[in-house]
């Protein structure tokens, strides 16, 4: 009885593990997101002053894309994008949120962290949030990440962001609070922003390596006012002297009893800030390949890496592309993009297939091999297949940006909307009914405006962009801000 016994144990055992075995374990999906971080920045996208050896390696042992782009040239409606699966134009969030905004992401829309959630993952955001107003500046529905799927997050901020307070205690100049939700300092007297939530980042894989994991590691870097740590801004200063400033009033400056901008922060090429915030966040990405190592999860693990919209044209150039953030000219939307999968994505690989971030939803389920849930619209398409075939060509008639202003953004950007079907783009203004058509296979920099030599190509595209408003009920009035 004894033998029967131990014998029927042994093959419930069998049973288990051969059941284990033969379903994985779903990826852990790790996304960082860089803030204002233009398309030419890194050095695998050309860069020669910027040193991201740990981006440029995550490169070589993945997927770069050439034509990854942003849902907005702005922060916010990306970031709704993101979670969402949908374009801006159909979630309502079309410019960066004010921070008294009444216009956070809803709870209705079903993110990708929920669903994620529900299917066994743990889920956690650090760093910027930007999908909501704040109670500080009277907002009466203030929106965070835990109503939205998150099961922790930690970094975001309470207040208004952009100011330059990148060090603890997080407080710009003489405003009572500090503006992050960081009670505790975790990394010295001198603790900096981006070092403390590449730690958060590290002490979350740490705590759920046991079961399949999503981190948003959302950066406030490289935003404006920008500033860097002290020793990684020297050493870029040594490297090459900083471009002429663009502004004679820098407030860290004025703070640190130094006239115009002595500190370099609004440097318009070369910016030493810039390089050292850039260089920050490489750590993290180094930090966590090594964490990731060490916990012999490389392999088990999708590691992305990109940008929200293009560079600020005040203190960086997004050349060969055309303008920057706030605009919809490839400055300002196209971003640098890069995934690694081992033993899914081959190393080294390049893919020119032109990708949309809506598209990071549908593309990481299925990766995840999760059904979305119907009740939610998608406006991205799967490209899993190119991430494991470059030359794949996703499946979509064209990609779509709406961005209505009720006046021109302080940098430049102004009202209209953008279509982009095979190599051919069409920019509509809104305030003057002017359109713009370039052939991005010929003409990255989108210096030949082609509408007048090819009015019948100009006006389908022109048409193919108004019926698309209107399916997803888009207008031209001002966005709620």
């Amino acid at each position: 009885m004894l033998f029967l016994r131990f014998f029927i144990l042994c093959g419930v055992a069998l049973l288990v593990g051969l059941r284990a075995e033969a379903t994985p374990r779903s990826p852990n999906i790790i996304f960082v997101l860089a803030d204002d971080l233009g398309w030419a920045e890194l050095g695998c996208y050309g860069n020669r002053f910027n040193e991201t050896p740990h981006l440029d390696r995550l490169a070589r042992e993945g997927l770069r894309f050439t034509q990854a782009y942003a849902a907005a040239p702005v922060c916010s409606p990306y970031r709704a994008a993101f979670l969402t699966g949908q374009y801006p134009a159909r979630v309502g969030i079309l410019d960066y949120l004010r921070p008294n905004s009444e216009n956070g992401l809803s709870t209705q829309h079903i993110t990708l962290p929920e669903v994620l959630r529900k299917n066994g993952y743990a889920t956690g955001m650090i760093g910027k949030w930007h999908l909501s107003g704040y109670k500080y500046h009277g907002a009466k529905n203030e929106v965070r990440p835990t109503d939205h799927g998150f099961g922790w997050d930690t970094g975001s901020e309470v207040k208004g962001v952009g100011n330059g307070a990148n060090f603890w205690p997080y407080v710009f100049r003489t405003q009572p609070i500090r503006w992050l939700d960081l009670p505790q300092n975790k990394l010295g007297r001198r603790e900096y922003l981006t070092d403390r939530l590449n730690h958060e980042a590290i002490d979350f894989i740490e705590r759920n390596r046991d079961k399949p994991f999503f981190i948003y590691l959302s950066h406030y870097a490289p935003h404006t006012i920008l500033n860097g740590r002290p020793d990684l801004v020297a050493k870029y200063r040594r490297k090459h002297p900083p471009g002429k400033s663009t502004r004679e009033r820098c407030y860290l400056c004025q703070d640190a009893t130094l006239n115009g901008d002595s500190g370099n922060h609004w440097a318009g090429d070369h910016n030493p800030h810039l390089a050292a915030m850039l260089e920050s966040i490489d750590d993290g990405v180094g930090l966590i390949t090594q964490k990731l190592k060490e916990l012999d999860l490389t392999q088990d693990t999708i590691l992305i890496f990109s940008s929200d919209n293009g560079g600020e044209t005040n203190v960086t150039s997004n050349a060969p592309l055309r303008g920057g953030k706030s605009q919809l000219y490839e400055g300002g939307i196209r971003v640098p993009l890069i995934v690694r999968w081992p033993g899914k994505i081959s190393g080294g690989t390049i893919s020119s297939q032109p990708t949309v971030n809506v598209d990071f939803y549908p593309t990481l389920l299925e990766a995840a091999n999760v059904n979305p849930d119907k009740a939610q619209k998608l406006d991205g398409v799967s490209i899993l297949a190119n991430w494991t075939n470059p030359k794949a060509t996703p499946k979509r008639d064209a990609i779509y940006w709406h961005y209505p202003l009720e006046k021109p953004h302080f940098l430049g950007g102004i009202s209209g909307g953008a279509i982009r079907a095979g190599d051919w783009k069409l920019i509509e203004s809104f305030d003057t009914g002017k359109v713009e058509l370039y052939n991005l296979a010929k003409d990255v920099g989108e210096k030949n405006n082609l509408a007048e030599k090819q009015p019948k190509l100009a006006e389908r595209l022109q048409s193919q962009l108004v019926a698309w408003r209107k399916t997803v009920g888009a207008t031209k009035e001002p966005p709620k801000r």
